[in-house]
């Protein structure tokens, strides 16, 4: 039974409603004692084990940054969502919406669902993944819009203008040699993107995984191989116009994979990251490494 919330919250994701007063009240309001703590302060990262839950308020990136902390510390505590990011791909995959109320009332009865991650190895500055891992036109993409961050006046607008920039940048990206091993068995080739996915969607809800199941013990690992830049373009063109027809990635289920990408920019979640070219990447599987507070239906399976 959840009494206690240690609430984290980027102050400077969503709107006005979305304040400290505001999420204090909303909280508190279903009977739970609501202990503060802002992302702008680092002591914030000395409060994680002092109640019964932590509930993040914000995006996909702050999502991260206290599950970076809880894998670092070996601390074992259910996770809550308030989606009050751009994107909100984590909480998307959850299916939680940004009703807090209704968030917090969902906590008092402890759902908890176990999650994956994936753990990494030969990349500095990466140890683990919650969302997803990949080489090719996703780095670039990412790479481009920190260029941008100040060009929109609003999350929706970012996300159309990802878009744009993906279609954009697959018009004149060259596909990659890619060695990829998976499970033991070789599935090289060449490719515009490989990502290993633990969640349904990335980037600008760019739904790669639409079957993913972060806690079913293993990846969906989803290529866009050369002959499909057409297919893959046409879909992003439908996508900036708001339709929502699924395309249909090559996917692959995997534990274990070893990945060498002729190339040297890759990412890990939201973070953009450069390594050797043709650096050997490992990437395996924890399983329930994580604890998620979720509403009473479970995301949608095959």
């Amino acid at each position: 039974m959840i009494k206690t919330v240690r609430l984290i919250h980027n102050p400077t994701a969503g709107d006005e409603e979305h304040n400290k007063e505001h999420l204090l009240a909303q909280i508190k309001a279903c009977g739970l004692e609501c202990r503060y703590s802002s992302t702008k302060n680092d002591d914030w990262k000395d409060t994680l084990d002092d109640a019964d839950m932590i509930a993040v308020a914000g995006g996909d990136g702050t999502v991260r940054k206290v599950v970076k902390q809880l894998v670092k510390k070996k601390i074992d505590k259910p996770v809550g969502v308030l989606p009050l990011g751009t994107a909100n791909n984590i909480a998307k995959t959850f299916q939680i919406d940004g009703n807090i109320r209704a968030a917090a009332e969902n906590w008092r009865n402890g759902h908890i669902k176990k999650i994956d991650i994936g753990v990494i190895k030969n990349v500095d500055d990466a140890e683990f993944f919650l969302e997803g891992f990949g080489f090719g036109l996703f780095p670039c993409l990412m790479k481009e819009m920190k260029d941008k961050e100040d060009a929109y006046d609003s999350p929706e607008a970012e996300l159309k203008g990802a878009l744009r920039e993906m279609h954009r940048v697959l018009l004149s990206y060259e596909p990659r040699e890619c060695h990829l091993e998976i499970d033991g068995t070789d599935h090289s080739g060449k490719f515009y993107m490989v990502e290993v996915m633990n969640i349904k969607s990335i980037g600008p809800n760019i739904e790669l995984s639409p079957w993913a199941d972060p806690g079913d013990g293993e990846f969906e690992v989803v290529l866009v191989p050369e002959a499909h830049k057409e297919k893959f373009a046409d879909y992003l063109l439908h996508k900036m116009e708001g339709g929502d027809d699924p395309y249909q990635f090559h996917t692959l289920k995997a534990k274990n994979i070893v990945l060498k990408w002729d190339g040297s920019r890759c990412h890990a979640d939201d973070k953009l990251l450069k390594i050797e070219k043709e650096a050997e990447v490992r990437i395996a599987l924890k399983e329930g490494a994580l604890s998620f507070l979720l509403p009473e239906h479970e995301p949608a399976s095959r």
